[in-house]
């Protein structure tokens, strides 16, 4: 059942697309198109609704004053997710928007009462102890290659600390509380990511001395779970991200 706020939208380009691919259509060239606020993803929904704007993007970008040998840098994750396309236009209109906890055609934000507690925006609602929202910067970039059926987008966001997006991944895979993962994990799986620290352009022209080298340890004295086999236990806290959901 559709909800009455949200008229089932036109059909996507890769809906069509598609279910000719197997009959009538050759791979010629693969286009990956960028995203700006208010374009829609693959999945058919507005993406970057909640960026911030102007001092307020600024501020939730910037290192400040709380990692003074850093300022002004910033923090920028990068993943890569798959759809599983098939399956998530199987599900009802009103099931993709509790899925994702907005409404599709008009982008409205799904009131609390009605808000499923796995979507993906209730998950990644942050507050600090204040109450204020804590935010990041979206710049996602969709992606697809029809002649293999593959659909995507690179998850790219900015932020003050790492701890912002850390936290967030850690809600979607390990789910708040525990076990409540973000429901389009279901369809979207992580194939690879990344966390990079941006420098300012002040720090590269006068690059702090190199620290001295660690010492390293004998492949025979590695601990296990490090630069062990799949499926092995990750160290230093990490989520594992692209092996972590859906493993039994």
């Amino acid at each position: 059942m559709t909800s009455p706020l949200s008229p089932v939208p036109p059909a996507e380009p890769q809906d069509v697309l598609l279910p000719l691919t197997d009959a009538a259509i050759f791979l010629v060239a693969s286009v990956n198109p960028g995203g700006e606020g208010g374009v829609r993803d693959l999945l058919g929904f507005v993406d970057g609704t909640e960026n911030p704007s102007g001092a307020a993007a600024t501020a939730a970008v910037s290192i400040g004053g709380e990692d003074p040998a850093f300022a002004g840098g910033s923090y920028v994750i990068v993943q890569k997710y798959l759809h599983d396309m098939a399956a998530w236009n199987a599900l009802s209109t009103e099931d993709q928007e509790k899925a994702v906890g907005r409404t599709k055609l008009t982008n409205i934000e799904l009131p609390d009462a009605v808000k499923p507690s796995n979507s993906h925006v209730a998950l990644n609602t942050l507050v600090d102890a204040d109450g204020n929202e804590l935010q990041i910067l979206r710049d996602n970039m969709p992606f697809g290659n029809v002649g293999r059926g593959e659909f995507g987008t690179f998850y790219i966001a900015y932020a003050s600390s790492p701890a912002v997006i850390e936290q967030m991944l850690e809600n979607m895979f390990v789910g708040r509380p525990p076990g409540n993962h973000d429901r389009i994990l279901d369809f979207s799986t992580a194939l690879t990511g990344g966390l990079f620290h941006v420098p300012t352009s002040d720090f590269l022209d006068d690059l702090p001395a190199m620290p001295a080298a660690e010492a390293t340890v004998p492949a025979a004295e590695t601990p296990a779970g490090v630069g062990g086999p799949a499926g092995s236990a990750p160290a230093g806290g990490s989520l594992g991200l692209g092996s972590l959901h859906g493993i039994e």
